[in-house]
């Protein structure tokens, strides 16, 4: 008799705290930077833009942060989130590995983004707010926070992507439902839109043009906020339930994993799976976890970028921040996976990626559609084309394990369910989706306009 497929947590197993790991890094990070002064940027001057809880998390090295009642209350709409055995893909590909992936697809928003959506909203909710702006590529963060807003009473702007805005138009109407209002970046509604499209009036956009223009609506309208979506340290903290989950129904499977796996856009997907077991790997109590962060070769940052100060933003309206960078100016190709199409890695993964404590791996666009087909005729789930960067990557370790005989278990993220995403899957099928690889000679071009910080 086969052992169960899926496990599920009780409601009384939500954790109860988030994992920082700030509080573990082997050195600690690098200051973000102020442009204009060229010195630390201050607490005081971050709260122009975050909410000052959020600006605590910001910057705490606390090991352990409390959830708020009010948002675990929240998270029961769809956490604990199921842990599901591949047993399927597992026969399909012939292989001794035991392939697991935790299934975030099932929140309300179809992504892991609602896991932060929902803190941020209330943290802005508590400090008064009335207004939150924000960025969106492919739409899953946007729909996660116009969710996340409605609920706690807030006003939700969105600036997606302009090439995701045309390529996943029922994104924008999950949030124009969820009461958001939607423009598609570069738009005519802010100046650092507008000065994009006097140069380049079709320009696909990018993320770093859409924050720009976010922080733009938040600093030109009263009691506004802006909120990102990955990047940044709270939001991988608040990720990091996914990680804590997923060690607690592991232990019930009676499994560790060799290999942890998750898609790589800005960050928050990959550390909040990541995080809570490269804690075990600094602490040494498993030092041969691997933990691989699937890249689109489109946008490889971790794999072919530069560690160095850099803008998370177009306009350098940000900090500059010390991060793996492909650079601010960089314009990836227009991938499906819109989600993975920023320039730059999280501060926190660039720091555990220097210090080899996890490791990149580039994937081709066709590649991931490939393995997205054959994920979802073996396991019945369609996944986002972000997601199936991880499941290509899984793949490929079961495919080395078989090679090599050896019995490894490997752990993948499925961040987000693939519903909105038929366009691309027509593209796919029909043999017209081509491969986007990154262009050396744009991101060297792209490198010269890194900021110049001392260090």
């Amino acid at each position: 008799m086969l052992e169960n497929k899926k496990i599920i947590l009780a409601e009384k197993d939500i954790p109860t705290q988030w994992y920082n790991m700030q509080a573990d890094l082997p050195t600690p990070l690098d200051p973000y930077i102020n442009p204009r002064t060229g010195k630390p940027a201050t607490k005081d001057e971050l709260c122009q833009i975050f909410p000052e809880p959020i600006v605590n998390q910001e910057l705490s090295t606390e090991r352990w942060i409390d959830i708020p009642e009010e948002v675990r209350d929240v998270y029961k709409l769809w956490r604990p989130s199921p842990l599901i055995r591949a047993r399927n893909l597992e026969k399909f590909l012939d292989t001794p590995a035991k392939i697991y992936f935790k299934n975030e697809g099932v929140s309300p928003s179809g992504s892991h983004k609602s896991n932060s959506a929902i803190a941020q909203a209330y943290y802005n909710m508590k400090a008064g707010t009335k207004r939150i702006a924000t960025e969106t590529g492919a739409g899953q963060w946007g729909s996660a926070l116009a969710m996340a807003c409605k609920m706690f009473g807030i006003e939700c702007v969105v600036y997606m992507v302009k090439v995701s805005f045309q390529q996943k138009p029922y994104r924008k109407s999950l949030m124009q439902v969820y009461g958001a209002n939607v423009f598609a970046s570069p738009s005519v509604q802010t100046e650092a839109g507008r000065k994009v499209l006097e140069k380049d009036p079709n320009c696909n956009g990018s993320l770093g043009i859409a924050i720009s223009e976010a922080i733009e609506d938040v600093v030109t309208h009263q009691n506004a906020k802006y909120a990102l979506g990955s990047v940044l340290n709270h939001v991988a903290l608040h990720q990091t339930i996914i990680g804590l989950e997923a060690k607690k129904q592991m232990e019930i499977a009676g499994e560790y994993p060799d290999i942890v796996i998750a898609c790589l856009g800005g960050g928050s997907n990959f550390s909040g799976m990541a995080f809570p077991f490269i804690m075990d790997k600094i602490n040494g109590t498993h030092k041969n976890l691997r933990a691989i962060a699937a890249e689109p070769s489109a946008c490889p940052k971790l794999s072919k970028g530069v560690y160095a100060y850099d803008f998370g933003d177009l306009s350098g309206f940000t900090p500059a921040i010390k991060m793996y960078t492909l650079s601010h100016t960089f314009m990836p190709s227009g991938i499906h996976a819109g989600g993975l199409r920023y320039h730059g890695a999280s501060p926190l993964v660039s720091a555990i990626v220097k210090a080899k404590l996890a490791e990149s791996t580039v994937i081709k666009q066709t590649e991931a559609f490939e393995a997205a087909v054959t994920f979802a005729r073996c396991e019945g789930i369609l996944p986002a084309p972000e997601s199936s960067h991880a499941i290509r990557a899984a793949i490929n370790e079961a495919l080395i394990a078989k090679e090599e005989g050896k019995a490894k278990t490997i752990l993948f993220n499925l961040s987000g369910h693939g519903h909105f995403d038929l366009t691309a899957y027509d593209s796919y099928l029909s043999g017209n989706m081509q491969d986007c690889d990154f262009s050396q000679e744009e991101v060297n071009k792209a490198l010269k306009d890194l900021p110049k910080i001392a260090e």
